[in-house]
């Protein structure tokens, strides 16, 4: 019986850690981009629903569904474990990473959106007059669509400088 409770305990103390380790997820994703308070409060609500989830699952799982005090110190003991001692390097980690993955993936849509910006909307610059489809040729290299679905595309995600 109590190498069973010793047992959930430990068992508890994992999932408080992984609770700690989703906690760190989600803020970790608030450093590298930048959201507004309703994806703040949508995240804040799906780290809650996971953690519920979590919970209850490993409630049913290893102890058949019975609530015991030491379950929750377990989940508080073994989420404080992890926030005193390897959440800070995790964090810093992978924001890091995370940082440097957008700014890679980031590169090519600034490229683009710079090369769409010097053309002119009109499509002056490569359309001669004297072309029979004139009309055609400027509204074939109108950018201004193309460019403000590119602009649109990358202010959707704002990266915090």
């Amino acid at each position: 019986m109590v190498q069973n409770q010793a047992y959930l305990f430990l068992v508890f103390s994992l999932t408080g850690v992984v609770i700690g380790i989703l906690f760190d997820f989600f803020r970790i994703l608030r450093r590298t981009i930048k959201t507004g308070n309703i994806a703040t409060y949508i995240q804040d609500i799906l780290f809650w629903i996971l953690t519920g989830i979590l919970i209850l699952y490993n409630i049913w799982y290893f102890n058949n569904g019975e609530i015991r005090v030491y379950m929750f110190l377990g989940i508080i003991i073994g989420t404080l474990i992890y926030m005193s001692t390897l959440s800070n390097i995790f964090v810093k980690l992978f924001t890091r990473i995370l940082s440097t993955i957008i700014k890679i993936l980031e590169l090519p849509f600034k490229t683009i959106i710079s090369f769409f910006r010097k053309i002119p909307a009109n499509g002056a610059v490569f359309c001669n007059k004297k072309q029979i489809s004139y009309r055609f040729c400027k509204l074939t290299f109108s950018f201004s669509f193309v460019t403000s679905l590119f602009a649109l595309l990358y202010n959707v995600i704002q990266i915090p400088t």
